[in-house]
């Protein structure tokens, strides 16, 4: 199962062959990532949460929670909920460099079988304000979609000078090391 409403993440699991059913967790992220500090410790508390909440209502299941979290030097980010707020958003990542952190925990019963986070490093070029303008018009509501008000998969990706991590921990789901542990675990074949 997997304890997330993200879509990306979805699509992810679902090319990779890994079949699974969505069931989203519903907590109150805003109040989780008080609980927490810097931006790994915060996505993998997240990732924690969901995983454990869904697997409280489905015992038998393997749940698959995960979260992605935005720091630019110490502020962190979450999902701008207007096209005003990404604006903001992109404004103060412009000609800067901030990190994604994206964490994957799954949950058998009560306890946590696995848990990863990696770091990627994304520089956003010194971009015009009509730039992002034509961008945010084009982007619509996608830009509340995600942390960073981006998708690197679609026209997100003109925002970037340079890029430095793993596609996949971009998107907000290590997928690689999930793999790994499936395998090992039996739930993939070898």
């Amino acid at each position: 199962m997997l304890a997330s409403r993200s879509e990306v993440r979805h699509t992810i699991l679902k090319q990779a062959g890994i079949p699974h059913i969505v069931e989203p967790a519903d907590i109150d992220e805003r109040s989780i990532e008080r609980e927490a500090v810097g931006g790994g410790e915060v996505a993998l508390l997240l990732a924690r949460k969901k995983a454990l909440a869904v697997a409280a209502r489905n015992p038998d299941a393997v749940v698959l929670g995960a979260d992605q979290t935005l720091l630019l030097g110490q502020r962190l980010f979450s999902k701008p909920q207007s096209k005003s707020a990404a604006r903001e958003q992109l404004s103060a990542l412009c000609g800067r460099t901030h990190e994604l952190h994206s964490a994957v925990a799954v949950a058998r019963g009560k306890s946590i079988a696995f848990e990863h986070y990696e770091v990627a490093r994304l520089t956003m070029r010194a971009f015009s304000q009509s730039f992002l303008q034509a961008y945010l018009d084009a982007a619509g509501t996608a830009v509340s979609a995600s942390v960073g008000a981006y998708q690197l998969e679609r026209s997100g990706i003109q925002l970037f000078e340079h890029i430095a991590g793993d596609y996949f921990t971009i998107l907000g789901l290590p997928l690689l090391p999930l793999l790994q542990f499936l395998r090992r675990e039996g739930l993939l074949m070898e």
